[in-house]
């Protein structure tokens, strides 16, 4: 039986077909042919490796102008495309050869989905919960009217497509990226501004919308016929992620072995979890990126999602992502874009839309139209999912040519201008000026504004402990701004949370909420069991690096005078000082560096397990701008009825060998000048006004110790043991001249806390106390370098003071009982001093 003839499509028999016999890679080099380039895997390679280099040259030029690395690579692309070199024919076919753009395409499409799943891993969808109503309204306003602008725009130019490329034309224009937005800011130093909190925040919306227009816009421009179907498989799979696949990831790795890390095989397992999602999702009807996407927003775990970072980022946006920015590059072509007159001014209105939006939001707050213009255009900025959202359409062949080149070009120019333009929203000078920014400037009679930093619940009780002890009354008020700090992973950019205590959450709280909760319990009883007591809780997510600047930012915008950190270490069980985070003391060695104003480290020794607040307080004084620090803080603490404080002066004997200035000199900090004399004036008067103030107050003792040597002080300070004081008080000692404590400076284990500090810390005492070390914010002069005394004036003033004034010495004498006493002391009214 003869086999039936072949089908014949007669309508195809006259057509042309362009067929190409591609290789792979050559069997015997260059030897077989003349063109090395022709197979598919060496010309792939040197497409990316140019991608790379032109896109680093880029970059480079551009360094000068601040602009984020997503111009360059716009650029590089641009300059890759028909636009620039693809113009030159023996560039473009020797290196972008018509017959090899499926492959490039191909790994584009690849990166995208990579690219992705990051995104998904580095979103947090709680914290658009946090975000407050005027962002909200900023952000919906700021999506609806630019899309639909974009819709309005796209119908009145010429096209030969249908209808449905609106979508991803009004979308790209109501992108407002994120993480560019927050490196612009940053580098301009303005992200902590209002404006800035204002922009970021509504852009994290913004990105949110711009993967639900994405998503809407394939399944929109697929399939006419099963549009209704793909629209509810799509939702009906991302819920399904968010309710059921988060959840069982999280139990997978629950079950795991705590402290041993993620197996290679546990992360390449991830990694097939997000191929099958993308082709789920493709097979649903839109595209493997978004299930790659949904994969990723699945991932509960932050160490598992830093982990695959860690491993992909730089492979993903380094090596894979320039193969999408030479795709877009050669399907851009501004010289088809017709009259320039009307692309200028197609630009202005793509850049008008966020900026309208903006003004519009002021209707629904209570923004100012200054505000608002800054903030619309901050908004203008774009990232990759502009990008990706109008390649879309011109792969889904609803935008032409002339289309997607002017989007592309609108995209980059709304995108240059912000960087030049944020300078306009940078304030000239604070709202509120930040005057007091010490505890001994401050008046009583004052509010005083105190940053307490909290890493973690064991931290609450030493500093609500240390807060109870300052006296807060209705006429001494105290502003606390309780700040939990917590390490950011997978975002590039830290965010602020202000917490309202009324406010009720979920039930089913994770590890972060549960400790939120916690801080706010306990500052809110603080608050009602104390007079003249206003607390604020707030929440940092930074990552580390980032961490005390972070901190340093908040403290000058609630303008402080006083910043708390806890110390990275915490008495153990057994009564020895144990690590806890040692990654804290990176972030205290920062602040102490950089805060606009005092700053103390709080080391807890067990008494906030035996006492609300420190009952019985000693200030150690060596002299210098700390210890002054240290004393005006104490003198706050005396007002209790039940508070006792000692204030014991190191003198060095006359024959004490004196020490040159220039060997305290701060190594990794701000150096201080030092001027011996004048720091002795100063010191003498502070402690002057203190003794006339508490001249008559019995609960004040105050004791002058002559010593001869550095061992003879860490003798008297390991006597004062046997009084079971609760609280030292003690000063940084920067730039201290003192031959007493010369020779522990040398042996500090840690020099954050200063030579007497860290004495306290690692030696071992009977008695539970807290350490509290005071280092005074000085103000900086020209060079880099801190003045810690002062103008002449200011140094001289109040020294006419009697200096001869009678305090009732007998009394602290015999009070402070036997532990001195094989130690000299100087009666103040003797004007000498007196030896044994």
């Amino acid at each position: 039986m003869a086999d039936p003839e072949p089908l014949i499509d007669v309508g195809k028999l006259n057509e042309k077909i362009l067929c190409y016999a591609q290789t792979i890679y050559r069997f015997n080099g260059v030897w077989e042919g003349p063109d090395p380039l022709t197979p598919i895997i060496p010309l792939f390679f040197v497409q990316i490796s140019v991608a790379i280099l032109i896109t680093r040259f880029v970059v480079f030029c551009l360094k000068p102008t601040r602009q984020p690395p997503f111009v360059a690579e716009i650029i590089s692309g641009i300059l890759l495309g028909p636009t620039a070199l693809g113009r030159i024919i023996k560039f473009r076919r020797l290196l972008f050869p018509n017959y090899n753009f499926h492959v490039i395409e191909t790994m584009a499409h690849v990166a995208l989905v990579f690219f992705g799943f990051l995104m998904g891993l580095q979103m947090d969808i709680k914290s658009v919960l946090r975000i407050g109503i005027k962002a909200r309204n900023v952000a919906v306003i700021g999506i609806i009217i630019p899309f639909v602008m974009g819709t309005i725009l796209y119908f009145s130019l010429p096209r030969d497509e249908e209808a449905r490329g609106f979508i991803f034309y009004g979308g790209a224009l109501s992108v407002t990226g994120f993480s560019v937005l927050s490196k612009i800011l940053d580098i301009q130093k303005i992200l902590q501004t209002d404006v800035g909190k204002m922009a970021t925040s509504a852009a994290v919306i913004n990105d949110i919308g711009a993967w639900f227009i994405l998503a809407l816009g394939y399944v929109v421009t697929g399939s006419t016929s099963n549009i209704h179907w793909a629209i509810i498989c799509t939702t009906a799979y991302a819920l399904f992620c968010v309710f059921y696949l988060r959840r069982a990831i999280g139990w997978i790795i629950r079950k795991m072995p705590e402290g041993q890390g993620y197996s290679e095989f546990f992360i390449c397992s991830v990694l097939s979890g997000m191929a099958i999602s993308g082709a789920v999702t493709d097979a649903l009807g839109t595209h493997p990126i978004i299930g790659a996407f949904l994969f990723g927003l699945s991932i509960p775990n932050q160490v598992l999602q830093a982990e695959i970072l860690d491993k992909l980022d730089d492979f993903v946006m380094g090596i894979l992502m320039p193969t999408f920015f030479v795709v877009c590059g050669l399907r851009t072509n501004f010289l088809e874009m017709g009259n320039i007159y009307e692309i200028v001014g197609y630009i202005i209105l793509f850049v008008s839309a966020k900026i309208l939006s903006s003004v519009a939001a002021t209707f629904f707050s209570d923004m100012s139209i200054k505000e608002a213009l800054a903030v619309g255009v901050l908004c203008n900025t774009k990232s990759l999912m502009a990008l990706i959202i109008i390649e879309a359409g011109q792969a889904q062949q609803v935008l032409s040519t002339q289309l997607y080149s002017l989007m592309v070009g609108g995209i980059l120019v709304m995108t240059v201008m912000v960087t030049p333009m944020t300078m306009l929203c940078r304030p000239s000078q604070e709202l509120a000026p930040h005057k007091r920014r010490t505890i001994q400037k401050a008046k009583l009679e004052e509010e005083l504004r105190v940053l307490a930093c909290i890493h973690g619940v064991h931290d609450i009780p030493s500093i609500i402990n240390l807060l109870g002890s300052s006296n807060s009354t209705p006429a001494c008020p105290i502003t606390v701004f309780a700040l939990q700090v917590v390490e950011l992973v997978g975002r590039a950019s830290s965010m602020l949370e202000v917490h309202n205590s009324g406010k009720r959450g979920s039930r089913s709280l994770g590890h972060e909420e549960t400790q939120t909760r916690q801080i706010i319990t306990a500052f809110d009883n603080y608050e009602l069991r104390s007079d003249g007591v206003m607390v604020q809780v707030l929440t940092s997510r930074s990552p580390l690096p980032s961490m005390d600047e972070d901190i340093c930012n908040i403290a000058k915008d609630k303008r402080v005078a006083f910043i708390i950190l806890p110390f990275h270490k915490q008495r153990s069980l057994e009564g020895q000082m144990e690590d806890v985070n040692p990654e804290i003391r990176a972030v205290n060695e920062g602040v102490l560096a950089n805060a606009p104003c005092s700053v103390g480290i709080l080391i807890d020794r067990g008494l906030s397990e035996t006492s609300d607040y420190a009952k019985n307080i000693i200030v150690l004084f060596f002299g210098g701008p700390d210890d002054r620090e240290a004393l005006a803080y104490a003198s706050r603490m005396v007002d209790r009825p039940d508070t006792r404080l000692t204030v014991v002066k190191f003198i060095p004997d006359e024959g004490a060998s004196d020490i040159e200035p220039t060997e305290f000199a701060e190594e990794n900090h701000v150096n201080i000048q030092i001027d011996k004399e004048s720091e002795k004036l100063m010191d003498e008067e502070f402690l002057n006004r203190f003794k006339i103030s508490t001249a008559n107050d019995k609960s004040v003792k105050y004791i002058e110790l002559l010593l001869n040597d550095v061992e003879e002080a860490v003798k008297a300070i390991k006597l004062m043991d046997q009084h079971n004081y609760d609280l030292y008080i003690v000063g940084k000692g920067r730039g201290m001249v003192s031959p007493l404590t010369a020779g522990l400076v040398d042996w500090c284990d840690c020099p954050e806390l200063g030579a007497i500090g860290d004495l306290l810390v690692t030696s071992e005492f009977d008695s539970s106390f807290s350490v509290l070390v005071m280092q005074q914010y000085v103000k900086p002069i020209g060079d880099g370098s801190v003045n810690s005394y002062g103008s002449m004036s200011e140094r001289i003033a109040g020294i006419g003071m009697d200096m001869d004034m009678d305090m009732d010495m007998q009394r602290a004498d015999s009070e402070a009982g036997d532990v001195f006493s094989s130690f000299r002391r100087r009666p103040e009214a003797m004007p000498r001093v007196e030896k044994n």
